[in-house]
This record gives structure tokens, C-alpha cells and sequence, in this order.
């Protein structure tokens, strides 16, 4: 099948891609909105019309952004609910009560994350980054299914990375409790597992209008590189001597833009599964352009129903705790 093409380019900003799009009456939810471009994201699918859920851990931080989102948008409504991805109860908490609040829900975006920890463990037990990145996003997605299902054609973005490219999802080792500790590695495998997780959702969650695209947003310089000492980041060209920023990275306006053209693009209307990156489809990763692309087990079917079953098993196992 053709790759799937879009007008719009990886200098293209989210209100470029969302302008002509009419969300009235229609419900989304971000995470990760309180900043970067989960916040520049939520900003324009409101701008369309869209009622935004703005799912926080520090809620003080999510009226914040609320306030800056309707202040630039008035008329727009935003609900700021409390979340912790890394905790289940949390998770468990806040889709309990958007079950009671709400009829549906047309689009899920997951785009929260943490990038290159310290070796830690959430609340649960699970790594920290496949914790937070993946299984806290696998059980929101679980918990909202039933308001998805009612709504005419949702779909589900999930934030993966290049990073992706890293490393595959090791099924014998998740928490690494048997090899050393990487961070990159680490971050590496849940981004996998965020791509894994969108070819998975249509074949499980029961709703047949589903589709599910992973995103690879580009290299942004937000809060999502608080881990990394400066040092480092120079080391890797991110930044120069002086703390400018690699003239190759975008703006937040355009890192968003993926994610939106995800959400709404007609383009990619009856499909679902894709790896998407500077608003194409992405082609398959090359060692002749080693910094786009999408790695081959990064979509594969097996892996994702492996995937959606010890995700499933990891959460059972938790709640059972």
C-alpha cells in the first residue's frame, strides 16, 4: 500500500495542520498538556472546538495551562482532572470518574512521557520509564474504552520516538532486573512498546470505527530532557557551547503538528497502526538515514499481540498486589 503523504512538512506548525477542522461537539484528551507540546497540542484541537480533558499530576500546573489555553481561545473548555501515569490507583481513579462524566470520547492522545531516567520503579514496581511511558498509558486507554466506543470514528495517538530505534522491547527482561541498567535503552524499549501499543489497539479494543497512530514528534527541546546534565546534551549536539539549540530541532508549535494531523488528518481516515513522523507516514528506517524512519519490529504484529497480552498480565498481576 502507498505511503501515506499529507500536504504539510516538518516545518508545518499544529495550527497549520488543524486550520479548516471543525471539532464542535467533540471530546479529546491530552496528557501531558501542563507544557511542550502536549500543552501546544491540546491548545489547537481546542481552537477547533474540541472540549479538552487536561489529565495532570500537579493540578495547580493544569489550571495553569487551562487558563493560558482559554485566555488565547475563548469559548474553549478545558477540564483539568489529577493523574499520575506512574500509578495504577491514579489511573483507575481519574477513568472512573470521566466514565461518570462524560458520554464520550472522540480522541486520546498520549503524549506524556519521561526520557533517560535514573533507574527507579513506579508505585507499582514496573520500570519507571516502561511504567510510565507504556503501561500507565495502556491502562488509561483501558479504562476510557468504553467512552471511545461510542464515539463515531476515534482515534488514539500514542507519542513513541526515533528513539525507538534503540532497542526492541525485551520480553525476558522488562524491569531490567536481570541486565544492567541503561537509561537510553530504557527509554528506548517503551518508546517501542508506544509504537507496539498503536498497532495493537484496533486489533483488541473491540471497536471497529478504531484507529491508532504512533508518532514520532522530531526533537523538541521541552521539560522532557530535565534528566539529562548539559554536558551531555552537548556531547550529543543537542546544544553548543553557549546552550543554543541544534538549529535541527523544532519549535513546540511544530512538534505538535504530528500529533494533530494524527488526530484529525482525513488522509488517514480507515487506517490505523502507521508510525507517522513530520505529518507522512513514516518509510522504513535506513542506515542511510539513520535519523527518520520506523524499525521493523517496531510494527510487527507478533510483537504487538505479545505486547497487549504481558501488558495485560503485568496490569492483572498489579491489581492482584
Amino acid at each position: 500500500m502507498a505511503q501515506i503523504k499529507s500536504a504539510f512538512s516538518h516545518t508545518s506548525t499544529a495550527r497549520e495542520v488543524i486550520e479548516g477542522h471543525d471539532l464542535r461537539g467533540r471530546t479529546v484528551l491530552v496528557t501531558g498538556a501542563t507544557s511542550g507540546i502536549g500543552l501546544e497540542t491540546a491548545r489547537a484541537l481546542a481552537s477547533a472546538g474540541a472540549t479538552v480533558i487536561l489529565p495532570a499530576r500537579d493540578l495547580e500546573r493544569g489550571e495553569l495551562a487551562a487558563r493560558e489555553i482559554t485566555s488565547g481561545e475563548p469559548g474553549a473548555v478545558v477540564h483539568v482532572y489529577q493523574l499520575d501515569l506512574a500509578s495504577l490507583d491514579s489511573v483507575t481513579a481519574l477513568t472512573s470518574r470521566l466514565r461518570d462524566d462524560f458520554e464520550q470520547l472522540d480522541i486520546l492522545v498520549n503524549n506524556a512521557g519521561v526520557m533517560a531516567t535514573p533507574f527507579g520503579r513506579t508505585e507499582n514496581g514496573f520500570e519507571q520509564q516502561f511504567g510510565t511511558n507504556h503501561l500507565g498509558h495502556f491502562a488509561l486507554f483501558q479504562g476510557v474504552k468504553p467512552l471511545l466506543s461510542v464515539a463515531k470514528a476515534p482515534r488514539v495517538v500514542a507519542l513513541s520516538s526515533i528513539a525507538h530505534r534503540i532497542s526492541d522491547v525485551d520480553f525476558g527482561d522488562l524491569d531490567f532486573s536481570k541486565r544492567p541498567y541503561d537509561k537510553w535503552v530504557a527509554y528506548g524499549q517503551s518508546k517501542t512498546a508506544c509504537s507496539l501499543f498503536a498497532v495493537g489497539v484496533a486489533r483488541h479494543s473491540a471497536i471497529p470505527s478504531i484507529s491508532a497512530f504512533a508518532v514520532h514528534p522530531g526533537g523538541i527541546m521541552t521539560g522532557l530532557q530535565k534528566f539529562l546534565p548539559a554536558e551531555e546534551m552537548r556531547a550529543m549536539g543537542w546544544v553548543d557551547d553557549e546552550g543554543k539549540v541544534n538549529e535541527l530541532f523544532k519549535s513546540v508549535e511544530q512538534g505538535a503538528s504530528t500529533s494533530v494531523w494524527a488526530a484529525v488528518g482525513s488522509e488517514l481516515a480507515g487506517r490505523t497502526g502507521l508510525y507517522l513522523e513530520n505529518c507522512q507516514e513514516a518509510a522504513p528506517w535506513s542506515p542511510g538515514r539513520p535519523m527518520m524512519g520506523v524499525k521493523d519490529y517496531a510494527l510487527d504484529v507478533t510483537n504487538a499481540e505479545r505486547l497487549w497480552a504481558v501488558s495485560n498480565e503485568m496490569l492483572d498481576s498489579a491489581a492482584r498486589s
